[in-house]
């Protein structure tokens, strides 16, 4: 029998993955952190791409500001999210360092749009997304606020979901209109569309 509220069965997993991030020992979590970025940086979607949407990482989601370093380093433009006050909208800004950055909504660091430009070429950017789970179709289960299920709805780029292999399960609650990731790499692996791509298939 279906599921008539799948809400509490969310809610369970939410926990379930925070729990297990923060059981994670900080010399345990660099190392997974450095692995999804050895395999993130050697796939084509990020090797050609000019432009990188990407989060700013708390403490128990894949770290991705030293993926904001290298990105840089590379000569992409790197942008990150701001929560637009009283919507469940986002917005990107560019930025050239972590430094232009101050505590925006839930405490994580954001761009200013009185510092900050802000992003409107967005068809070719790379959006990198955060979730506490993805399934083996690249669904995902975020926290729940909804910003970047709306923003992905008109997002025209290529989306790639950055996780721990632990947090990956062979299927999640979906609705009709969630779109998956073009990509799923975890420390162990490449995924794509359901099939498994190999770090040397990619180069």
């Amino acid at each position: 029998m279906p599921m008539k509220d799948i809400r509490p069965y969310k809610a369970e997993l939410r926990a379930q993955s925070k729990a297990w991030r923060r059981s994670l020992m900080p010399e345990e979590k660099a190392a997974l952190d450095a692995g999804i970025l050895a395999r993130l940086c050697d796939t084509w979607q990020y090797r050609q791409c000019r432009l990188v949407l990407v989060y700013v990482s708390t403490d128990i989601e894949v770290d991705t500001h030293a993926i904001i370093a290298r990105a840089l380093a590379d000569g992409k433009r790197v942008a990150v999210p701001r929560c637009v006050p009283d919507t469940r909208d986002m917005e990107f800004y560019y930025i050239d360092s972590e430094d232009e950055l101050t505590p925006g909504m839930f405490g994580v660091p954001e761009p200013s749009p009185e510092r900050s430009e802000l992003c409107t070429e967005l068809q070719e950017g790379l959006c990198l997304v955060p979730a506490l789970w993805y399934d083996w179709n690249g669904y995902r289960l975020g926290y729940g606020k909804g910003y970047y299920d709306r923003f992905l709805a008109k997002f025209e780029g290529d989306v790639v979901g950055i996780e721990y292999s632990h947090c990956v399960k062979q299927r999640l609650p979906h609705g009709r209109y969630d779109r998956q990731v073009d990509l799923l790499v975890t420390e162990n692996y490449i995924r794509r569309t359901g099939t498994v791509v190999s770090a040397k298939k990619e180069r």
